[in-house]
């Protein structure tokens, strides 16, 4: 059996193992495939089963691989693959779901305490003789932010929505979200919302939501408007959910008054984003999931996915 990876270097730039792979058979990882057809059938072969993190597989790749048997997508989201074309020509397709819930949340508030508490910032200033220079005890470059009795409002209630609110309690937040369907809650500290509650009443808004039709864009220079002066805008998520012109704006206006993010549009982000120069904005590069034990789960998962389809049985199988 032949297994080509597309683009394995981001999941593992040289740390972690590929035995659990080559287990199954010939394996072969490139690190990197240009996104053109031709260089993507040309490296994929005769291969029965291809492994792809972003490589997208349209359906002339699809529809053209020879004895191509099995996708098995490196990460949560598989709309790099014509899940049409798949079924239509019986390629079974998985995704590795759920696997950085914990880190995702967690890179959440990593991006909300930098923006509140400025750490960057004043360590550099301590190191560049500020302090030591400093006529008083204390000095602070830039307005702080105590987290304590403040509302966040979370814009969908999956695994990563919930692991955040589980954190924003423990800071003693108010917290409510905005899911598109309803959800059982036992917590008394939790509230269901409509998603104009979450516009207007939150003093930070966190973006959990799957990219979908309905939600792209979905924050944009109306809903922004919604919004009380001065909110907080995380987004580890997925970057087209806002509009980022838009959003630019208004964190130049000062009617957002920081916007954290892991994600953008296009990644790498464009030279000309106009993120890159509004105010108040932190931007890390889709680094939520990179953790190494994260990044070992992923690997973990992706192998038990494709054993059980060696072994005809289907597991996180997204075109059944």
């Amino acid at each position: 059996m032949k297994i080509v990876d597309l683009d394995g270097f981001a999941l593992n730039p040289g740390d972690l193992s590929w035995d659990g792979f080559k287990q199954f058979g010939d394996f072969k990882n490139y690190d990197r495939t240009e996104e053109n057809d031709a260089t993507i059938l040309e490296r994929i072969g005769d291969a029965e089963i291809v492994l792809t993190n972003k490589t997208p597989l349209d359906k002339k790749v699809i529809n053209e691989a020879p004895k191509l048997k099995y996708i098995g997508v490196l990460a949560t989201g598989y709309n790099v693959v014509n899940i049409a074309a798949a079924k239509d020509n019986n390629v079974v397709v998985t995704n590795i779901p759920s696997y950085g819930t914990d880190a995702v949340a967690q890179h959440t508030f990593a991006l909300l305490l930098e923006i509140t508490n400025q750490v960057g910032l004043h360590s550099e200033a301590v190191r560049n003789g500020e302090w030591s220079s400093a006529t008083d005890f204390t000095f602070w470059k830039t307005p702080l932010i105590s987290l304590t009795g403040k509302t966040l409002g979370i814009i969908g209630y999956g695994h990563i929505g919930q692991a955040t609110a589980q954190i924003a309690h423990s800071f003693g937040m108010n917290i409510i979200f905005y899911n598109h369907h309803e959800r059982e809650v036992s917590e008394d500290w939790l509230k269901q919302v409509s998603l104009e509650d979450v516009l207007t009443k939150s003093d930070i808004v966190s973006l959990h939501t799957p990219q979908t039709p309905q939600t792209e864009e979905m924050i944009n220079q109306a809903t922004i408007a919604k919004m009380q002066d001065g909110v907080i805008l995380l987004n580890t998520a997925r970057g087209g959910l806002i509009n980022e012109n838009d959003v630019a704006n208004a964190l130049n206006s000062g009617k957002i008054y920081a916007y954290g993010a892991d994600v953008t549009t296009q990644e790498p982000i464009n030279a000309d984003n106009p993120l890159l120069t509004a105010k108040n904005v932190f931007l890390t590069p889709h680094i939520a999931w990179a953790a190494t034990e994260i990044r070992e789960r992923l690997m973990g998962i992706a192998v038990e996915n494709l054993k059980a389809f060696i072994a005809g049985q289907s597991r996180n199988v997204v075109n059944k």
